[in-house]
């Protein structure tokens, strides 16, 4: 599929590698310009372009930006086909992006992100750690595989978006409704836990909304007292160990 995405940072460029060197057509683009991507994002074939070009052509939209930036894209979303999928990978981290008050408020993530692009989307790579998601990719078939829920309303959208989870090695679980979509965001206890198959059903179902922005915030507070600033990606094993100590 010819595949642009936008954003790369840790999710973006880990995408970037595994779905090009699953044979997808990619095209990656940020905010500064197709000069300062990085050479290793590119090892696979994916190309790096400026947004507008990015976005051309493209069957499949990848946003990996910070969800506080997904207004500033929304106008050149805006302009794509009625077609083309869409997929966001983002979350929402008030000490990041700001306080937004709809959210604040307990409209889902997702939805809020619909009311600003004007378009359906599906939800994929948001419940996944970067390190998880950058070492620990497996076959299809092998045990204890990791999986990522997958939200959509539109049947395409979630077909689309579950195929390119399992290309970017890990199973692609069916989480229904964009509406739905809050069992898998931040303090959920589906979120960042590497669960497999078999139990991310169950870790959906557990999920309690009134608790997710506390486990959220207290979650944000631990890294930041270990790491130091709540940005630095960490150790793969390390970082599931405290969240689902408090998600779970």
């Amino acid at each position: 599929m010819k595949i642009g995405i936008l954003g790369v940072g840790h999710i973006g460029k880990t995408l970037a590698q595994r779905l090009a060197q699953a044979g997808h057509s990619v095209k990656v683009a940020n905010s500064r310009g197709p000069h300062t991507i990085e050479q290793d994002v590119l090892a696979f074939g994916a190309r790096a372009v400026i947004t507008e070009e990015a976005l051309a052509d493209a069957e499949v939209v990848i946003l990996s930006i910070p969800l506080g930036r997904i207004p500033g894209v929304a106008p050149l979303i805006a302009k794509l086909p009625e077609e083309t999928v869409v997929i966001d990978t983002s979350n929402y981290y008030p000490f990041r992006d700001g306080k937004i008050e709809a959210i604040e408020a307990g409209q889902v993530e997702s939805l809020w992100v619909v009311e600003q692009l004007g378009r359906p989307i599906a939800k994929a790579w948001n419940a996944i750690g970067s390190a998880s998601l950058a070492h620990k990719a497996a076959p299809v078939g092998t045990a204890d595989r990791i999986a990522i829920p997958v939200a959509a309303d539109r049947e395409k959208d979630r077909e689309v978006a579950l195929a390119l989870v399992n290309d970017s090695g890990f199973d692609g679980f069916d989480a229904g409704s964009l509406a739905d979509s809050w069992h898998q965001q931040p303090g959920a206890p589906a979120y960042c836990t590497d669960l497999t198959r078999e139990e991310m059903g169950p870790a959906l179902a557990a999920v309690e909304k009134e608790r997710l922005p506390k486990r959220r915030d207290l979650g944000v507070a631990v890294m930041q007292e270990r790491l130091g600033d709540g940005t630095t990606n960490p150790d793969a094993d390390w970082g599931v160990r405290p969240v689902r100590a408090i998600n779970m």
